[in-house]
């Protein structure tokens, strides 16, 4: 179950939509929602001020300020400051609460028009095991209908990494699309879908691409999905993002919430 939300604020022009979005989303699945800002640890010789001191009470009043600007609609909503880099913390903090889902922009501090994941927001989707919900600038949440899954492997080294979309599903009867890309490196395995996923689907299709993201597209205007959910793999759908965390709009983008799934390795 997604019991557990957590949301890294960057920017506060996309910080307050992405919260306010997480909030949405958590009072209908009856979630907590954590907002997360870490400050890097500086030190200073020769002055008698804690400078770490300071910028802990900055980093809270900046996440107290945009949690006021938002409605929480009654939501559990709790902040974490956490001195260190930011995929540190958020693996101390998957380790001490078990966050269940990631809800981030998809350029949480970079300004260049060019990218689609800035640097922060794709070192999440890149260097943790934790499922990400990536979410459109001024995107308001409304109850998933249509979620088209891709994927070039049926092949799961576990079952749970399905639960952020069996959730889904079960709460909101999305119908979910599956779409097999069989690309020019598949193996015959790749192609034998695992029941679990299967058990999911309202419809199967499969194609013939070049890369996932390029059978995404063919087939995106047939199925008009609301979300769009794939795996995280190094042999997969980001296979050629992996060597950077900024991703470029011409690279790859999406109008609509990612959800990024654990896959396997």
């Amino acid at each position: 179950m997604i019991k557990h939300i957590l949301v890294p604020i960057g920017s506060k022009e996309n910080a307050s939509n992405t919260l306010q979005y997480a909030i949405d989303f958590a009072k209908e699945i009856g979630a907590k929602v954590f907002v997360f800002r870490a400050y890097k640890v500086l030190s200073k010789a020769g002055t008698f001020i804690n400078i770490n001191d300071i910028l802990e009470r900055e980093t809270n009043l900046y996440i107290q300020t945009i949690i006021s600007a938002v409605e929480t609609k009654g939501v559990d909503v709790k902040m974490i400051s956490a001195k260190g880099g930011t995929l540190e913390s958020i693996n101390a903090v998957h380790e001490e609460l078990g966050i269940d889902l990631i809800v981030v922009g998809p350029r949480s501090n970079s300004i260049k028009e060019e990218v689609f994941l800035g640097s922060t927001s794709g070192s999440i989707v890149k260097q943790t095991e934790i499922p990400v919900l990536i979410v459109p600038e001024e995107y308001k949440f409304s109850p998933f209908k249509v979620a088209l899954t891709a994927f070039k492997s049926g092949i799961l080294e576990h079952q749970k990494v399905l639960t952020p979309l069996q959730e889904i599903k079960r709460l909101f009867n999305t119908k979910i699309n599956l779409l097999l890309v069989k690309t020019p490196d598949y193996k015959e395995e790749d192609l034998i879908v695992d029941a679990s996923l299967k058990g999911l689907q309202n419809t199967f299709s499969s194609s013939e691409n070049v890369t996932t993201f390029q059978g995404v597209l063919e087939h995106f205007q047939s199925n008009n999905p609301d979300l769009l959910c794939v795996f995280r793999r190094k042999r997969g759908f980001f296979q050629k993002l992996w060597e950077k965390n900024t991703v470029l709009k011409s690279e790859f983008h999406c109008s609509i919430p990612l959800l990024i799934l654990s896959g396997r390795q």
